[in-house]
């Protein structure tokens, strides 16, 4: 691995990097020169993503916690600021589906996913504020300027709407929204804030299975997820580039925004789906 890439000498945050296209991301942003802080609600997959990337030779420390918590957000940023001096990427990938037909959705259901996809970010990012407000007065006062970069990642449900997933895609819309407003609010800051919306990409949440759909735990919780094999023998023809995306190609979107080649680019949505759209 080199740390003389293009992020060298940035520090970024993951959230959602314990496994995933979290993870190949932060493995992807570490490979480039970012010191990295993998995040995750489960301990043991966010400690093995930070162990990779450390014994690769790149630097990352960890932290385990439930994002829709009220300490969550200023013990990133801390960790990042503790850790390495610095907080220049925040990258908002952390998400889970929970689906059913709209007339089936809970209160509960459809707060989880708002509280997951919208409220967390969102409160990432406030807390993120005052350190970035302090820094950059006083890089001004030096002379100097520093871009940041904001990424927060969507869905093409989000943009295109999906069935079984009114929740969800609510969520995954707002953060368009987020992206868009934010952009207009921290250029001030030298801060590009930019959004990608993934179509379909191999993970857990897409895994292939042919009888039952498998399930994920999340806070004690069982959630269905999964696509059926017919499922996907109906949709890779669709998609012009004529296969699922693994998890590198979402990291490689997600990269796209993160280095000085973006640095005039904000409040963009890109769709990284093969071509495949709704």
């Amino acid at each position: 691995m080199t740390v003389a890439g293009k992020l060298a000498g940035k520090v970024a945050l993951v959230t959602g990097s314990g496994r995933g296209i979290g993870a190949a991301t932060a493995a992807m942003l570490a490979a480039d020169g970012a010191a990295v802080v993998v995040n995750d609600l489960d301990e043991d997959a966010c400690a093995a993503t930070a162990a990779t990337i450390n014994s690769d030779g790149g630097k990352a420390v960890h932290v385990a916690c439930d994002l829709t918590s009220a300490e969550a957000p200023q013990l990133l940023v801390d960790t990042a600021i503790d850790a390495f001096g610095s907080l220049d990427i925040i990258v908002n990938n952390a998400g889970y589906v929970w689906n059913s037909a709209m007339h089936n959705h809970s209160d509960e259901q459809w707060q989880a996913m708002l509280d997951m996809h919208a409220t967390a970010p969102f409160r990432l990012l406030r807390a993120y504020y005052p350190w970035l407000k302090e820094k950059v007065a006083e890089e001004q006062a030096q002379g100097r300027v520093t871009c940041r970069k904001i990424v927060n990642i969507s869905s093409v449900s989000g943009t295109e709407g999906a069935a079984t997933q009114i929740a969800y895609s609510a969520g995954k819309a707002a953060v368009v929204g987020i992206t868009k407003t934010l952009a207009k609010e921290w250029g001030r800051f030298n801060v590009t804030v930019n959004c990608v919306a993934f179509g379909p990409i191999e993970t857990r949440l897409t895994q292939v299975y042919d009888d039952a759909p498998p399930t994920i735990e999340v806070a004690g919780r069982d959630f269905k997820v999964g696509l059926s094999e017919t499922q996907v023998e109906a949709m890779v023809p669709t998609i012009p580039l004529g296969r699922v995306g693994q998890p590198e190609d979402a990291a490689g979107a997600v990269y796209l925004f993160c280095i000085p080649e973006s640095d005039f680019v904000t409040g963009q949505l890109l769709i990284c789906s093969g071509g495949l759209r709704g």
